[in-house]
């Protein structure tokens, strides 16, 4: 090539190119160069060039270079650019050399391979023509260029989803449980790929592939765990984590089991709640199987509460008196205390006054408590649990027994547990029937040994002997007869818990015992219980409840049986089912419920249309938890100390005890800062609360009650008027029955005392106490003191000085009808006797202080006038003879001192007047006979002290 080129010179110098001759030179010029640049630049007709992202070298291949066969003239054989056609492209070429014709093609800005992986355009190349103006330049073919992009792993995998979710069956092994997918915004294949998924969190029973399915590596288990949240990344090729995790929620589904869902184990009733829906929100899942009916049993399982269930917890004969029961109900069973004694060996619950027996005691009961003849008509009741007794042939078990004390073993009347049968013996006298008649009547039922409490009433109209248990009439299965008891003079003894065996023994003693528990065992001579008082007696005062019955919905058939614990419904819709099954409730009526656990159990039975195989519903079993109710603070108050005069204790009427007592219940409640930002904790106030009471006692203090002389009393009418009763004895008076608050304010307030010889009685004290619950919650002890005013009199020969301000109880003695409003009134005084008792005084201060001034010019003009005789007179005393009565003199100073000490007092009266309480109208009288006296007494004492001897005066 350089060869040819070198051929060309000595034609050009032939020619005369580069002479420098005139005008003739340019011209010469144009056809030398027309004639020289004859040829077009050449270059490669393709190329294929990489670019890495963000850089501006391109790498060809092969390497842009322009050849010219004109070469070497000047101008015609160089290379003096590139040119790529295109519209807004990012390169540019450059020519780096023009004689070798290389050249460079560059990113005129960034190249992101994101926006654009690869590009081709056309390039050509110029030569530089005929001169450096540019002039008659030639370009050489167009080549095509293809630019591919190499990518830069700048960007991590994101997940197509922030988070995924799933549910699964318990019990299966998945290959897929979902698939996470994630992207990556690099271009090229390496960096956009997603290479590997990876699951963050250990200790979790799932794995994924590099395709992201997530899979369970063993069984999964409901009861184990509901859910499970697993963290998953994923990997590029380039090995770039994501930029965040992404979570995966799987939902353990349990397999479709029929049984009822959406329901809490624990229901909590705060008392005086009313009542409360169990299961608000339940229905029941058959997964999709064919109903065609099905019942549902609830039961409230309360036989561990108290007697079987929450009743009230007064004593026997306040229940009876509640339920309207007849009187004359004889508790053989009693709390203890000193006037029933016999229960005090007793093994006993208090709070439900419950008695245990394990066989090895029991109780005599004194003579006098039960008639010994009960006629004809009588009933026993009792609440009893018991369980089987041990061994083959058991041994009766006496409940109550009424036998010969001494010599014989006689059974009069009887009623034992034997073999889980209840027995009731009744031998009737031989006065009273002379032929076979029946005596033992027998009743086999399992309650008698099932450890649970049940209430058993035994009416007996001879010979007809019922048996009431829990309401429920019993007839006896077996009724034997025997001959009438021969009669005897041998005193007979009644017995609990055991029989007493007075003959047939060395020594007697107790035997048949009795196993189990017993409370309120009572028995009422003469009269029987109805079947309304028996259910009465026995009722719970908590049970299931139905809300609404009228939107019970068609189709629903319910029942419940006698103590509402158990409710049975029955329906063909399951939407029905459902709604009536959410209105079922529990209640609670007492104001202070039993606090524990009330265990709840839902069965059902369902049947399907037709099929041999039908679903099971598993029972339901959930509990209602009572909290504790607000204990009430019981307080009496009224006044504690009063006096009254005698003559008021002798009276008919007596004196009214506690004239404005006041009965009031209050109870803790906590009350919230009114600063929400302080954190002291809350202040607790006293509210006031309602309730009945069942009993309250006034005790006599400092020794009984002497019938003799003295008695507490107490208007039937003031009972009666209120459904209350009472007892009384010498040690108290004992008022008993539920009733309100008032109604036993309204009783104590007519409570009066009697004393027939108050002449030696100073005081007397009394204490109240009230009860609630029989002595759940009690109230304060009450004391009260009354004293007695004693009249004191004065004899005719003894100076009393009226201006000394007499007492309180000297003035009642004087009047004992005012003294006796008074007291009908209240202790308190009202305004308009303050009045009087104000006015009074003063009108017995405005006397005194004229009698006062009185005395005193009569005893100055006394003075005036002896000072006037002793001047006029002067006595020749030498022959005077005084004979002096040392008896008369003795009574003369005593006077004297009396006239002493009443200066020193009339002194004083003024200031005793101010000071004293309550005067009478009657003390102006008082003070006026005082005075008088008074002066009297002054003129005999001067009298006295001289007896003139005037046998010898000469006249």
């Amino acid at each position: 090539m350089l060869t040819g080129r070198l051929c060309w010179v000595p034609l050009l110098l032939a020619l005369g190119v580069g002479s420098g001759s005139g005008g003739g030179d340019s011209g010469r010029r144009r056809l030398l160069a027309a004639k020289v640049n004859k040829h077009k630049p050449w270059i490669e007709t393709s190329y294929h060039g990489v670019i890495t992202e963000n850089n501006d070298t391109v790498i060809l291949d092969p390497p842009l270079v322009a050849l010219d066969k004109d070469a070497p003239v000047p101008f015609a054989g160089e290379i003096c650019a590139f040119k790529i056609h295109g519209q807004e492209l990012p390169f540019e070429a450059v020519v780096l050399n023009k004689t070798s014709g290389e050249g460079r093609l560059r990113a005129k800005s960034p190249i992101d391979c994101e926006l654009q992986k690869e590009y081709t355009f056309i390039i050509q190349a110029y030569d530089c023509g005929t001169g450096p103006r540019e002039t008659a330049w030639k370009k050489s073919h167009k080549a095509v260029v293809h630019i591919q992009v190499k990518d830069v792993n700048e960007f991590a995998p994101t997940f197509k989803e922030p988070a995924y979710k799933a549910i699964v069956t318990e019990g299966k092994i998945y290959d897929s449980i979902l698939q996470v997918e994630a992207i990556d915004e690099d271009c090229s294949p390496q960096y956009s790929q997603i290479c590997n998924y990876e699951i963050v969190t250990t200790d979790v029973p799932f794995a994924i592939d590099r395709n992201g399915n997530v899979r369970n590596t063993e069984k999964l288990s409901y009861d184990k765990q509901h859910q499970y949240e697993i963290l998953v990344t994923a990997y590029d090729c380039g090995q770039k984590p994501a930029a965040q995790d992404t979570l995966v929620q799987v939902d353990v589904k349990p397999v479709c089991k029929p049984g009822w869902q959406d329901w809490t184990k624990r229901i909590e009733y705060q008392p005086g709640s009313g009542s409360v829906p169990l299961f608000p929100s339940i229905h029941l899942e058959t997964c999709d199987g064919a109903v065609s009916s099905i019942q549902i049993t609830t039961e409230l399982q309360t036989n561990y509460i108290g007697k079987g269930c929450d009743r009230e917890t007064y004593s026997e004969k306040s229940l009876q008196k509640l339920c309207g029961a007849s009187s004359g109900i004889i508790d053989l069973l009693p709390s203890p205390s000193a006037a029933t004694n016999w229960t005090t060996g007793l093994l006993v619950d208090s709070s439900e006054m419950i008695f245990k027996f394990d066989g090895r005691q029991g109780a005599k009961i004194p003579d006098g408590v039960v008639p010994k003849n009960l006629t004809d008509q009588f009933t026993i009741t009792m609440w009893m649990k018991h369980g089987p007794s041990p061994g083959v042939r058991a041994e009766k078990e006496t409940i109550l027994c009424n036998s010969d004390k001494t010599e014989m073993n006689r059974h009069h009347y009887a009623l034992y547990v034997h073999n889980c049968r209840l027995v009731f013996l009744l031998r009737k006298d031989f006065d009273q029937a002379d032929t076979f008649r029946p005596a033992e009547f027998h009743w086999k039922l399992d309650q008698i040994c099932d450890k649970e409490w049940h209430y058993y009433v035994i009416n007996v109209e001879f010979p007809v002997v019922t048996l009431y248990m829990d309401g429920a009439t019993y007839e006896p299965y077996l009724v034997t007869n025997d001959w009438p008891i021969h009669p005897s003079h041998i005193a007979m003894q009644l017995t609990v818990g055991a029989c007493w065996q007075g003959g047939e023994v060395t020594k007697p003693r107790f035997a048949q015992f009795f196993h189990g528990s017993l409370a309120s065992l009572t028995i009422r001579p003469g009269k029987m219980d109805s079947q309304k008082v028996i259910s009465c007696l026995q009722a719970c005062k908590e049970g299931l409840d139905i809300n609404s019955l009228e939107s019970l919905g068609q189709g629903i058939k319910y029942h419940f049986n006698p103590s509402q614990s158990v409710l049975v419904m029955e329906g063909d819709d399951i939407g029905n089912i459902n709604r009536a099954l959410q209105k079922v409730s529990y209640i609670n009526s007492r104001q202070f419920p039993t606090a524990g656990v009330r265990r709840l159990k839902v069965s059902s039975k369902v049947q399907c249309f037709g099929e041999d195989v039908c679903i099971s519903i598993p029972d339901m079993d959930a509990y209602v938890m009572v909290l504790q109710a607000v204990e009430p603070q019981i307080t009496l108050h009224g006044t504690d100390r009063f006096w009254r005069p005698a003559a008021q204790f002798e009276s008919t009427r007596g004196v009214i005890l506690f004239p404005d007592i006041k009965i009031v219940s209050t109870f803790a409640k906590a009350e919230a800062p009114s600063d929400l930002k302080t954190t002291a904790p809350k202040s607790a106030v006293l509210e006031e609360m309602l309730h009945n009471l069942d009993f309250c006692d006034i005790l006599v203090l400092g020794g009984d009650l002497d019938p003799g002389q003295e008695c507490l009393e107490l208007n039937h009418s003031e009972l009666h008027q209120r459904h209350l009763d009472a007892t009384n004895s010498t040690a108290g008076y004992s008022i008993y029955g539920v009733g309100s608050m008032s109604r036993y304010e309204q009783v104590l307030r007519h409570i009066r005392y009697r004393n027939w010889r108050p002449a030696a009685l100073e005081s007397r004290r009394f204490r109240i106490k009230c009860s609630e619950l029989n002595g759940r919650y009690t109230s304060n002890e009450f004391n009260l003191e009354v004293s007695v005013l004693h009249e004191v009199r004065v004899s005719d020969t003894e100076h009393v000085n009226h201006l000394i301000a007499q007492p309180p109880f000297l003035q009642s003695v004087h009047h004992p009808e005012s003294q006796t409003s008074i007291q009908h009134s209240s202790v308190v005084p009202s305004i308009a006797t303050v009045v009087i008792i104000i006015s009074v005084c003063m009108l017995v201060f405005v006397v005194a202080m004229g009698v006062y001034r009185v005395r005193i010019a009569h005893q100055h003009f006394i003075q005036e006038t002896e000072a006037a005789k002793e001047a006029e007179m002067d006595w020749d005393d030498s022959a005077l003879t005084i004979t002096v009565n040392p008896m008369e003199k003795h009574g003369a100073q005593g006077r004297g001192e009396e006239e002493t000490e009443e200066e020193e007092e009339e002194e004083e009266a003024e200031e005793d007047l101010s000071s004293s309480s309550s005067e009478s109208e009657g003390s102006d009288e008082e003070e006026e006979e005082g005075s008088g006296r008074g002066r009297h007494g002054q003129s005999g004492a001067k009298k006295a002290q001289l007896e003139w001897d005037d046998s010898t005066l000469p006249y």
